[in-house]
């Protein structure tokens, strides 16, 4: 068996552990588990984290559980919060919850023989027909009140300015949480809980309660909430979250994410989002550092996570879509990109109208009069003649050529380019 901790220790992935865990977990396969809170149809790439550490504990031979929180996604979870969520449906969590299992199963191996083939539950399973009454005599009773004031999370929240301290719904949050452990360790043999730094507070509780009710030794690792070297918030963008659901978050945009990032927070994000060995790594980091601006790193980052995430067609979509701007794209790559990264690729540039019924037109009435892509028709013959004007990445060679129907993307749009950099999306209406 491989060492699960020290794999987690050189990527920089512990933030805390409880004293015992790494030898414990030496001593053969066991169970672990992290919660996800359903509280939208999509993880993000925040939640990625946590189910790359299932990924590794499942790589080096334990049974890893995904608990989807269908019963404590109704309460919502208050640690490093300022505000108490708004509550959710039993038919919105349902839904949720199908569409996380989903996108779950494409990271972690559910489906083969395996021993330790990672397992899906959801705690409403177990709580749903689980009283207050029974609970409140059964759990309630095991921790005090002192105990559960003592947390970071709560104790952040009742100091708070912003607002009139917390309710006695999201108080119960950690005792839920830590019933949940309980019952995990009781039912799965799950002795480790796995998580955020903000969700040490809730984990200790669900050992301490296993420890009080049952007498038995349950472990607790958080690793390091992931945070971008100038300070801002790590997986948020203008457009907000970066998502794993293409409908939110365009395997493009996904993409450009990791491209983007900076060298440090590339050496530092690839050791913890990808599955590559510490000499991949290792010998990555070198490569980059002899030519930075060449950025091997994001580029292989980048590559690593959108297969993981997207599969590796929709990552040679990316590419290609990448080479858009900057590189010697094609017409047919263009014809092949579908509206929405054909937007996500183009966004921001000059966008006019035309209607459908004036089309063909003179490519000289099209961009010199019909709309501004240049500001008169002899502007943009002098281009067409100097091999400057190109419609769907096609140059055009002739000043009487009539662009049409056979000239429109996706049923909709024309892609003019006026130079090597400055395009123009014309609108067929």
């Amino acid at each position: 068996m491989k060492n699960f901790v020290e794999e987690l220790r050189w990527r920089g992935m512990i933030q805390d552990i409880m004293p015992g865990t790494e030898e414990k977990l030496m001593e053969g396969p066991a169970g672990a588990y992290v919660g996800i809170d359903p509280t939208a149809d999509s993880l993000h790439i925040g939640h990625l984290v946590s189910v790359m550490i299932l990924k590794h504990f499942q790589n080096c031979g334990h049974k890893p559980f995904a608990l989807v929180g269908g019963a404590t996604g109704m309460i919502g979870d208050p640690s490093m919060k300022s505000q108490e969520r708004n509550l959710l449906d039993e038919a919105t969590l349902a839904h949720n919850v199908a569409c996380i299992k989903k996108q779950l199963s494409r990271l972690l191996d559910f489906d083969s023989d395996a021993p330790n083939k990672a397992e899906l539950v959801n705690n409403y399973d177990w709580m749903k027909d689980y009283t207050f009454i029974d609970f409140v005599r059964d759990i309630g009773k095991h921790i005090t009140v002192n105990y559960m004031m003592a947390k970071d999370s709560v104790k952040k929240r009742l100091s708070s300015e912003s607002r009139e301290g917390m309710s006695f719904t999201e108080f119960s949050y950690q005792l839920l949480q830590g019933y949940d452990y309980l019952y995990l360790y009781e039912h799965k043999g799950c002795l480790l809980q796995l998580g955020g730094a903000d969700q040490w507070g809730n984990i200790t509780t669900g050992s301490e309660l296993i420890r009080r009710v049952l007498g038995k030794e349950a472990y607790a690792l958080t690793c390091p909430l992931i945070t971008k070297s100038d300070g801002g918030k790590f997986g948020k963008t203008e457009k907000g979250n970066i998502w794993l659901d293409p409908e939110r978050t365009s395997p493009y945009q996904f993409y450009q994410f990791w491209l983007n990032v900076s060298d440090e927070d590339a050496a530092k994000y690839i050791r913890i989002f990808t599955m590559l060995s510490r000499e991949e790594i290792e010998a990555a980091v070198a490569k980059h550092s002899e030519a930075p601006h060449l950025r091997h790193l994001q580029k292989l980052l980048a590559r690593e996570v959108t297969v993981m995430v997207h599969g590796e067609s929709e990552y040679e979509k990316a590419v290609a879509a990448s080479e858009m701007l900057f590189g010697n794209a094609t017409s047919d790559a263009l014809k092949s990109l579908d509206e929405k990264t054909f937007l996500d690729v183009f966004a921001g540039v000059p966008t006019f109208s035309v209607s459908r019924e004036s089309l063909p037109m003179n490519v000289l009435d099209l961009l010199g009069a019909e709309t501004a892509v240049f500001p008169s028709k002899g502007e943009c013959r002098k281009m067409i003649q100097g091999g400057g004007v190109s419609i769907d990445k096609e140059k055009v060679t002739d000043i009487s050529a009539m662009i049409g129907e056979e000239s429109i993307l996706n049923g909709k749009y024309i892609l003019a380019q006026r130079g090597k950099k400055n395009y123009y999306i014309i609108k067929v209406e």
